[in-house]
């Protein structure tokens, strides 16, 4: 069984794709992680993320690099975007996350565009979302000493970014179940997704 959640930056998707992996005995990846990887590598070799060359020669990273603890940074965050606009590397992930999905037993996948583009044919598919003020809200709580507006301003920037590139933008697949995780609790919100993803196995 292949679960795709999509959704845009601080919506919880990430934490309800590690809870459906639990509760279906599933693997997980979080393919933003793989974007993060390639933008720090692009930084870290004095790169720049928006040229589309520098940002494919950091595509060949060492997989150790996944583990890094400076990737969960919003700096990381914000060169994943970047990166994540040029097709030459979204191609070059491609592979690696098809690989993932297909898997034997299968495997629950998030980030931008995996019901779209990874694993259109996914089992389940969920579009998890909030609003810009509620995400900067959660990104504000994990990282005070961020202004609140300066992350209200940054997740704008990246929902636009995200959604207006021309390489698998950002957006609701037309067979996704959406979750608005707004005025949802964490726990409501696993036990929604649950639901909707109980509901198509058994349509």
């Amino acid at each position: 069984m292949i679960i795709a959640v999509d959704g845009p930056a601080a919506s919880g998707k990430g934490t309800i794709a590690r809870a459906l992996a639990a509760h279906y005995g599933l693997p997980h990846l979080d393919t933003g992680l793989l974007y993060r990887a390639v933008g720090m590598g692009t930084a870290r070799a004095g790169g720049d993320p928006d040229n589309e060359a520098d940002a494919m020669a950091a595509c060949r990273f060492d997989e150790a690099l996944l583990a890094d603890p400076e990737l969960r940074s919003e700096a990381a965050g914000a060169l994943a975007s970047r990166v994540s606009r040029h097709p030459g590397v979204r191609a070059s992930l491609l592979a690696y996350q098809q690989d993932f999905a297909r898997q034997p037993g299968g495997a629950v996948l998030d980030g931008r565009d995996i019901g779209t583009v990874i694993a259109p044919e996914a089992d389940a598919k969920l579009f998890v979302t909030a609003s810009a003020e509620v995400r900067a809200e959660r990104r504000h709580r994990e990282d005070a000493a961020t202004s609140y507006d300066d992350i209200l301003a940054d997740i704008r920037a990246r929902d636009e970014r995200d959604s207006g590139r021309s390489a698998a933008p950002l957006r609701q697949a037309e067979d996704a179940d959406l979750l608005d995780t707004t005025n949802l609790t964490i726990g409501a919100a696993v036990q929604r997704a649950i639901a909707l993803v109980e509901a198509r196995i058994r349509r």
